[in-house]
């Protein structure tokens, strides 16, 4: 096994035991932090003519955006979770078009929107 597959591996290993042990609160910003990774390295894809690797990491970005809204009770959750949903629906609309456009400013707009709806759920605390 070379080094970087030993590392992939530790990784893994890492973020399991992670997600394992962590509470309901950690889990979503485990969520935010990997939309946040996949979104910067889809930028690096995009800025350096990567398109198949530029596809596949929005595609994850927008898999993490709808395992976020997935997670929204937009019963109990009212008008928070209604704009929560409204605001994730855009995110990935927004994601596609960078997609398509190849425009960085576009994933930009939506990692800024993520990082504002984390440093919210940040200041929740548990």
């Amino acid at each position: 096994m070379n080094a970087m597959a030993a590392l992939r591996q530790y990784q893994t290993v890492n973020t399991q035991a992670q997600v394992t042990d962590a509470s309901p609160h950690r889990l979503i910003q485990m969520l935010m932090e990997g939309g946040l990774s996949r979104l910067a390295q889809a930028k690096g894809a995009m800025l350096h003519g990567q398109s198949a690797q530029k596809g596949e990491l929005i595609g994850k970005a927008i898999g993490i955006i709808g395992g976020l809204r997935e997670g929204l009770d937009l019963e109990q959750g009212g008008e928070i979770a209604a704009n929560l949903d409204r605001l994730y629906d855009y995110m990935v609309s927004r994601l596609v078009e960078a997609n398509i456009s190849n425009e960085p400013a576009l994933l930009d707009e939506v990692a800024d929107l993520l990082r504002n709806v984390k440093s919210a759920w940040d200041a929740i605390g548990q």
